[in-house]
């Protein structure tokens, strides 16, 4: 969270344990991802079953004595706490202190990510911890560590960089995971974005393949947190669509209902965890000073005094108490073996010589793993064919065969692979060929400031056939300057801007939109973009 107390969480097995499993970790298995780890977009258990993180942050450094909200946390059905630690720039957590958060967060059957504090805004807030330092400190308290990879993750450092110099966030973070490896950490790790958390700049968006793949046991997570950033339905799904589309794995490490930078949607940060099975951590538990106390979740570590930000995220729809599932590690909990619901019959529309748009009324999922996506077959008898996937209730089918009747059916499947039965069928027939194409793109400031704004685009084909290609043209106006992007493939001349399609979202059925964005400085004033053109492939 910005300019507030932050959340992290540490681990730790007794030294009898923790020599055990060092006698226990062979050579060839030492270098392998050991308890909870990424797989593919998913974070799992050792035994496979699909962990969805639904928890809330504590500031367990500056309230050490406020023990008990471990077991008020898990009564109100968290699977989750985030606990705060610093190395110290605020009261110091050594080794024994760790310790014994670790053991409260076994006692309580709760995942606990151990945050490193110290690096809140580094380069930018005085006082700030580097993330070189922040592997100091971790290497001081390792002994409290060994062998709980099961239900510790280590987020190396909370909200790393500020908004100064945040392109240093690549090597940075980089360069901390080598370290942790090096050090022979076999957790899986967490990594905070720049830019307080909220990324705006899209350092860690952008080059977060790069920093998986640094990892050796290719078992690092991304936090983003989200607050006044993320105050639209559009960005929130654009962050996480870029991810997605990646294959990158992402939890909500931290949001609130309000904050002094703006107003975040809360609702469909929500919503959107739940759907796409993705983890989401609140701020915070208690103890919230400096202007943002409306973000205590209860009053005075009370349990029993919910404040309504409380009452929101544990009570309210999509909330902790209905969507959070214990870690089967604890024994108490079980395998999500609950399949989605039947998807609704798919309805063709903009059906043209080789594409049609499907659209469907959505599946839902009880079983914790949370909706991962639809997969849409065509009806062949003995052996149906795949015809496309989507992680949303609609597809535009391309690279269909001229004058051909296809009968579709539906299927969703949720994170831990439980396939939902098939949806009924819907028929239709492809066009004997023709049709022309044709472009327009629209542009809508989502947020802006000063000396900046971040724009969303939408791109629509106009056409009646379907597109493999599209590139969008506007000019900047005097003295802006693109500062990130997402979803496209921008270059510039002069103040002309031209984005072209990514990988993933040049082919458009007749009538199909997608989305592109951008982030632009300014001298000052309140000049936006204000026209574009676009052209198809």
């Amino acid at each position: 969270m910005t300019h507030r107390l932050g959340l992290a969480a540490a681990a730790l097995l007794s030294l009898l344990v923790s020599m055990l499993a060092s006698m226990l970790i062979t050579p060839d298995t030492a270098h392998a991802a050991v308890g909870l780890r990424v797989s593919g977009t998913r974070i799992v258990e050792a035994n496979g079953n699909a962990f969805v993180m639904r928890g809330v942050s504590h500031a367990h450094t500056w309230y050490t004595g406020q023990t008990g909200s471990f077991a008020d946390i898990k009564a109100l059905r968290a699977n989750t706490v985030r606990v705060v630690l610093s190395g110290g720039r605020w009261p110091a957590n050594g080794a024994a202190d760790v310790a014994n958060v670790v053991s409260l967060c076994r006692q309580n059957r709760l995942i606990c990510v151990l945050e490193n504090h110290d690096t809140t805004g580094y380069g930018e807030q005085s006082g700030a911890y580097s993330l070189d330092q922040a592997v100091d400190y971790w290497s001081s308290v390792k002994s409290a560590l060994t062998g709980t990879e099961d239900f510790i993750i280590v987020n190396i450092g909370n909200e790393p960089i500020g908004n100064n110099n945040a392109s240093s966030w690549t090597a940075a973070t980089t360069g901390a995971i080598g370290r942790m490896r090096a050090l022979g950490f076999q957790h899986l790790l967490m990594v905070d974005a720049p830019n307080w958390g909220q990324d705006w700049q899209f350092t860690m968006r952008d080059n977060a393949q790069a920093v998986a793949a640094a990892d050796p046991q290719h078992n690092t997570v991304f936090s983003i947190h989200m607050y006044g950033v993320f105050d639209t339905a559009a960005e929130i799904n654009a962050y996480l669509n870029a991810f997605q589309s990646a294959g990158l794995p992402l939890v909500i490490g931290e949001f609130g209902h309000n904050h002094s930078d703006g107003d975040p949607d809360e609702d469909t940060i929500m919503a959107q965890a739940q759907s796409r099975g993705l983890g989401y951590i609140g701020w915070s538990w208690s103890g919230n000073g400096g202007g943002v106390e409306y973000l205590d979740m209860v009053t005075n570590f009370d349990a029993a005094s919910l404040t309504s930000w409380g009452q929101r995220i544990f009570n309210g729809a999509n909330g902790i108490a209905a969507t959070s599932r214990e870690a089967t590690f604890f024994g108490g909990g079980t395998p999500d073996t609950t399949a989605p619901t039947t998807p609704g019959i798919p309805s063709a529309s903009g059906v043209t010589a080789t594409g049609a748009t499907l659209t469907w009324t959505a599946s839902t999922d009880a079983g914790g793993s949370g909706l991962a996506g639809y997969d849409v077959y065509r009806e062949q008898g003995s052996t149906d064919t795949l015809l496309g996937q989507s992680a949303t209730p609609s597809i535009a089918l391309t690279g269909l065969s001229p004058a051909t009747r296809y009968e579709v059916y539906v299927r969703a499947r949720d994170g831990a692979g439980n396939v939902s039965g098939n949806s009924a069928t819907t028929a239709f027939t492809t066009t004997s060929g023709g049709g022309g194409g044709g472009c327009t793109a629209t542009g809508s400031v989502q947020s802006q400031w000063g000396d900046g704004y971040v724009v969303q685009a939408t791109v629509t084909n106009t056409g009646t056939a379907p597109v493999t290609g599209w590139t969008v043209t506007f000019t900047l106006p005097s003295g802006h300057t693109i500062a990130g992007s997402w979803n496209a493939t921008l270059t510039t001349s002069g103040q002309t801007v031209t984005a072209r399609n990514a990988g993933y979202n040049g082919n458009l059925g007749a009538g199909g939109s997608t989305g592109f964005g951008f982030q632009v400085t300014r001298p000052g004033g309140t000049a936006t973009v204000s026209s574009y053109t676009c052209a198809v492939s």
